[in-house]
């Protein structure tokens, strides 16, 4: 598979919007690699890890996030799973439960219901290596500042704020990945 065909079949224009998600995507992709070269122990499989991190975020542009050029009708928290909906359809599967997981530190059914996210009610936490580690890589970029990878107190302080599962999520992917 070729993520960048997909991307471009969604993001056709050269503009600011398809800038963020291939800088962010990139960023995203180095870090998940970086984190299989460091870990040969963990058999991650590289090719998946370097075309699902490219894909994750795909769904943004049918969200509403004026800040990074994003002005569809959803709320951002949504595009996980809308995006996870155009790479099954696609034809790629097991693309889509990465884009699907990786919001947050990925979200637990129970978190959706006490928290009452506009999201479908299933669990949504990462459950492979792979996916794991990209969601665990997504952690360190913004797309606000897309030239600035942010240390490790700056990306658990950010996952502080979904809730103390998701936080125990990260610190378990600390000991693991770092």
């Amino acid at each position: 598979m070729r993520p960048i065909d997909l991307i471009y079949k969604y993001y056709p224009l050269e503009d600011e919007l398809r800038n963020i998600l291939l800088v962010h995507s990139r960023s995203v992709t180095r870090k998940a690699l970086d984190i299989a070269h460091n870990h040969p122990e963990l058999n991650l499989d590289e090719s998946f890890l370097a075309e699902a991190s490219m894909l994750h975020d795909i769904g943004i542009f049918l969200t509403d996030a004026p800040g990074i050029y994003c002005f569809g009708s959803q709320p951002y928290i949504c595009h996980g799973y809308l995006g996870a909906d155009l790479v099954r359809l696609a034809g790629f599967p097991r693309h889509a439960l990465v884009c699907e997981r990786h919001t947050g530190a990925g979200l637990s059914l129970k978190e959706i219901m006490e928290q009452k996210l506009p999201v479908p009610h299933r669990d949504m936490t990462p459950q492979s290596l792979e996916e794991q580690v990209i969601c665990f890589a997504d952690k360190f970029f913004s797309k606000t500042h897309l030239d600035k990878e942010k240390n490790l107190a700056s990306a658990r302080k950010s996952i502080s704020k979904h809730g103390e599962d998701g936080l125990a999520r990260f610190d378990y992917w600390c000991e693991l990945f770092l």
